[in-house]
């Protein structure tokens, strides 16, 4: 009876056995199976790419200037007194001889008035020994005087002719004198604060106001003595906005011979000749010196990855029929507006990829938008 059960026990296992096998089978293969049935990798991911080309790019650096007025002038008498008058207001816009400031003028046009009286008694003498003489030499030529009367009455004559002479330059003098109580404009333009009062008292070192014509200014550029060789007339001079467009582009006119011994820089003028009417004198602006142009490959920012102190960028390279992001090293210059300057690591025709480099890996499938 006991040899009886063993067949049976040892056939149910086998029989387990038969049907645990397949189901282990099965489920093996399918683990191992490739997403979406086998039949390919991942779907290529857009990116934006540009070919590169060489193109010029400037090589420049940027400094800050002080605009100043060509025609700036500050006003100042030439004459003490008290001021009596003021005829213009600040920010007044004046023409040439336009009337600023009068200083009180009742002691000089009176000296004025006494060297005119004094004047008019003198030619009236001068009148008078003119007949003298003319009387007195139909008189010398009959015998009726002597020599010696008519010469004393022409030397009469010529004392009364030297002192109207001088007494006239003295009028003209003091003419003029008379004409610097009245402070005039001496060129165009717009005229700034008013340091003065009326009652005020000035000298000739008294500073009154000033006169700008902002249609003529030019930048002071404070150059670095390390860039000084590069400087020569007729370089471009970039005036920039405050978010770094260009407003105007204008010449270097002017390199100082000498170096600022207290900043170690060297003064360059340019002359803004297209400038925007809003500038004003004395107003700080950027500016950008553009020492060069020469035709390189240049690549934006966004394309330009930093892994370890070394920079990189993905290309897009044919690969079976389609792209493939490549990762390759580069050697990069300065940057110019937004693209790194490309010294080694790639060259013209390369397709660099700019955009969607954070969803890729090298090797990786990429289809350009």
């Amino acid at each position: 009876m006991r040899s009886a059960r063993v067949p049976v026990v040892f056939f149910l296992a086998a029989a387990a056995a038969t049907l645990f096998i397949p189901a282990c089978t099965r489920g093996t293969s399918q683990a191992q199976a490739p997403p979406g049935g086998g039949r390919g990798a991942a779907p290529p991911v857009a990116v934006s790419t540009i070919t590169l080309q060489e193109q010029p790019i400037e090589q420049s650096s940027e400094f800050i200037a002080t605009l100043r007025s060509q025609r700036a002038t500050t006003i100042q008498p030439e004459i003490a007194g008290v001021i009596s008058q003021i005829l213009v207001k600040p920010g007044d816009r004046v023409r040439i001889g336009t009337p600023l400031i009068q200083v009180n003028a009742d002691r000089q046009a009176a000296a004025v008035r006494s060297s005119e009286a004094s004047r008019t008694g003198t030619e009236s003498d001068v009148q008078y020994w003119r007949g003298q003489v003319k009387r007195l030499e139909a008189l010398v030529e009959a015998g009726a005087i002597s020599r010696q009367e008519f010469e004393q009455a022409q030397n009469s004559l010529r004392t009364a002719e030297a002192r109207l002479a001088a007494l006239d330059a003295q009028v003209r003098e003091e003419r003029v004198q008379l004409q610097y109580y009245r402070v005039a404009a001496p060129q165009a333009g717009v005229v700034g604060d008013i340091a003065v009062r009326v009652g005020d008292r000035v000298t000739p070192s008294t500073i009154i106001t000033t006169i700008d014509d902002n249609s003529a200014l030019e930048a002071d550029i404070h150059v670095p003595l390390d860039r000084s060789p590069d400087l020569r007339l007729g370089l471009p001079v970039h005036l920039l906005s405050a978010d770094g467009q260009v407003m105007a582009t204008n010449p270097v006119t002017f390199v100082a011979p000498r170096v600022d011994d207290r900043t170690q820089t060297v003064l360059v003028k340019s002359a803004l000749k297209d400038a925007p009417p809003s500038l004003r004198a004395q107003q700080f602006a950027r500016v950008r010196i553009v020492w060069r142009e020469t035709p390189v490959l240049s690549v934006p920012v966004t394309a330009v990855q930093r892994v370890g102190g070394l920079y990189f960028v993905y290309v897009a390279d044919p690969a079976d029929g389609g792209l493939v992001a490549r990762q390759r090293p580069v050697t990069l210059g300065e940057l110019v507006r937004n693209e790194y300057i490309v010294l080694s690591g790639l060259q013209a025709g390369d397709r660099v990829i700019t955009s969607g480099i954070q969803k890729i890996g090298n090797g990786a499938p990429v289809r350009p938008q």
